[in-house]
């Protein structure tokens, strides 16, 4: 990292995750980080409660905020919406994970080290040290093929290319253009990546160890599967091809 105390907010979008969010933010508060680490999660105004645990731990600590949207739900209006009020705090360096604790904080370091020769480090569970721990046959199956597809369609290196959990220099996310980015759900993390490479941005990938939940129910599904390739299958077409050539 650059600066000698650079802001750093760690950027949780959340629906009904009230089972883990409390002990998340503290796990990731305790990290023996350099800077001025923050906490923000973005809340789709879950019914279980998950933005009361936020606000009420966030009265007690200043480094922790709330944004609790209630119009557009999705992954991936909340994840826009997240990266706009990470920018309004004044980060240097933005991390985004999910709040189930599938992307452990411990990780969230050795990233923040990358962002020293790239401008986005990505959590790859595809590269050497990195692991997709307690799937299935058939569910590591369908990752391995979904992947080969992006990563053609993409013309990319990047291996993880569906990973959430990803760490952007503040430069990279005002060059994004936000309000131009079209997903509302998943597929945002697939549509970001796209324009990370007609940007010809650094990206590095760092291992990292993916866990299913343990706690409350996930939310990806079969057909939220086939929404994100069909929108993939857009992204090319309304933003151009990509290079001949990914970069990581």
């Amino acid at each position: 990292m650059t600066g000698q105390n650079p802001k750093i907010v760690v950027m949780i979008p959340t629906y009904n995750e009230a089972e883990n969010i409390q002990a998340l933010i503290r796990e990731i508060l305790t990290l023996p980080l350099i800077g001025d680490l923050n906490v923000l999660v973005v809340d789709d105004n879950s019914p279980d409660g998950t933005g009361e645990l936020v606000q009420k731990t966030a009265a007690g600590d200043p480094r922790v905020h709330l944004l609790v949207r209630k119009k557009k739900r999705g992954r991936g209006a909340a994840g826009i919406d997240g990266f706009k009020a990470a920018l309004a705090l004044g980060a240097d360096f933005v991390v985004e994970m999910d709040g189930d604790f599938s992307h452990q904080p411990r990780f969230i370091q050795p990233l923040l080290a990358e962002m020293a020769r790239c401008d986005v480090a990505i959590g790859s569970r595809f590269v050497r040290g990195g692991a997709d721990s307690d799937r299935s046959l058939f569910r590591r199956a369908i990752t391995w093929l979904v992947r080969r597809f992006i990563r053609r369609r993409f013309r990319t290196s990047v291996r993880d290319v569906s990973s959430g959990f990803r760490c952007f220099r503040r430069n990279v996310l005002e060059r994004l253009d936000l309000d131009d980015l079209l997903s509302t759900g998943p597929s945002i993390v697939l549509e970001i990546l796209y324009k990370l490479i007609l940007m010809d941005a650094s990206i590095h990938e760092r291992p990292i160890v993916f866990v299913d939940r343990k706690r409350g129910r996930t939310k990806l599904s079969g057909l939220t599967l086939m929404e994100t390739l069909l929108m993939a299958l857009k992204f090319r077409k309304i933003y151009g091809p990509p290079p001949l050539r990914g970069k990581t």
